[in-house]
C-alpha cells in the first residue's frame, strides 16, 4: 500500500477519480491505497474525494501505539479507511478484525480490502452488542446525500434483520493490542459484550463518545474495568493531507473520542486531558456546532 502522492493531484482539486460513472460509488487512490467510497457521504466520502484520506489524526494516534504483529479489532469499520491503515501498521504477521453491519457498506469494505490485496483483515457483517441476537436494519438510500457512517441501529421496528454478536463469543485471539469502537451510540452495548476480551488482554480502547446521552454510563463502565480515560478531539482536516490541498472544507469540525489505557499498561499519556468526572463532556461547553 503505497504512500506516494499521485502526480495528477493539485491543490484544490483532490485525488483523481478513477471510475467514469455517474452512480454513487467512485474510486480514488488515497494515502493507504485504492478506496471505493460513496460520493454522497458528507464526511468520509467528501474527505476521501478532496484529500485522499479520512481523519488522519486518529490514524496518527494508532500509529503511536500499534506496530508489526499486533492484533486490532475495528468495531464499526464502515468502508475501511482506518482498516486499511491498521492493516499496514500490523503487517502480514498481524491481524485486523473489521466489523460492519450495513450490508451495502460492508460490501464496500470488502471491496476495499480486495482492491488492495489485503490478506491480514477479516471482515465480519455483524453488529457488536451485549447479547447475541438480531436487530432490524432500516432501508437506507445511498443515492442521496447523508452521513452514512453516523446511522444508529437501535430502535427500529421494521427493516432487514442483521446479526448481533458479543465480541467475547466472536473473537478468539492470543493477544489484542487495540479495540476501536465507532458504533453510533451503541458503544456501551458493544463494550459490555467484550468484557471478557478486555479483561484477558487489557487492550487500548479507542471509543467514540460524541453524545451527551449515555456518556456518563459509558465512561463509568470503562472505568470499572480499571482503565484511565482521556478525551481526544481530533479535527477532520489535516493540513498535511495526502492530496496536498490546503483548503479546509471542515472548518472547526472535530470528532469526540476517548482513549482508554489500562492501569497495568506501560503507556504514558502526556498531552490529552484525563477524564476525572464521568458526568463531564466536551459538549457541555459547546452548542453542538463543530462536532461530527
Amino acid at each position: 500500500m503505497a504512500d506516494n502522492k499521485t502526480s495528477t493531484t493539485t491543490s484544490g482539486t483532490g485525488p483523481e477519480r478513477l471510475l467514469d460513472t455517474e452512480r454513487f460509488n467512485n474510486l480514488v487512490r488515497g494515502r493507504y491505497g485504492y478506496v471505493l467510497y460513496n460520493t454522497n457521504d458528507v464526511y468520509v466520502g467528501r474527505s476521501l474525494e478532496k484529500y485522499g484520506e479520512y481523519s488522519e489524526f486518529e490514524v496518527a494516534l494508532f500509529r503511536q501505539v500499534c506496530g508489526a504483529s499486533d492484533i486490532i479489532v475495528d468495531v464499526g469499520a464502515y468502508i475501511g479507511t482506518h482498516t486499511l491503515a491498521m492493516s499496514a501498521l500490523v503487517g502480514n504477521s498481524g491481524r485486523v478484525f473489521a466489523l460492519e453491519p450495513q450490508r451495502v457498506v460492508f460490501q464496500t469494505l470488502c471491496a476495499n480490502m480486495a482492491l488492495n490485496s489485503v490478506v491480514n483483515v477479516e471482515c465480519l457483517q455483524v453488529a457488536a452488542s451485549a447479547e447475541n441476537g438480531r436487530l432490524l436494519m432500516p432501508d437506507i438510500r445511498y443515492d442521496i446525500e447523508a452521513n452514512f457512517g453516523g446511522i444508529c441501529l437501535r430502535g427500529f421496528d421494521k427493516g432487514r434483520p442483521i446479526s448481533t454478536r458479543r465480541l467475547d463469543d466472536l473473537i478468539d485471539v492470543p493477544r489484542l493490542r487495540l479495540m476501536k469502537f465507532d458504533v453510533e451510540g451503541m458503544e456501551h452495548e458493544a463494550i459490555s459484550g467484550a468484557a471478557g476480551l478486555i479483561a484477558q488482554h487489557q487492550p487500548i480502547l479507542y471509543v467514540e463518545n460524541d453524545r451527551r446521552e449515555g456518556s456518563k454510563d459509558l465512561i463509568e463502565l470503562i472505568m470499572s474495568m480499571d482503565y484511565r480515560l482521556y478525551w481526544h478531539a481530533p479535527p477532520l482536516f489535516n493540513p498535511d493531507n495526502y492530496a496536498g490541498d490546503d483548503e479546509n472544507i471542515f472548518p472547526g469540525v472535530v470528532s469526540i473520542n476517548i482513549v482508554c489505557i489500562h492501569r497495568n499498561a506501560n503507556v504514558t499519556v502526556e498531552t490529552l486531558p484525563e477524564i476525572v468526572d464521568p458526568a463531564s463532556h466536551p459538549l457541555d461547553s459547546q452548542d453542538g456546532h463543530g462536532w461530527r
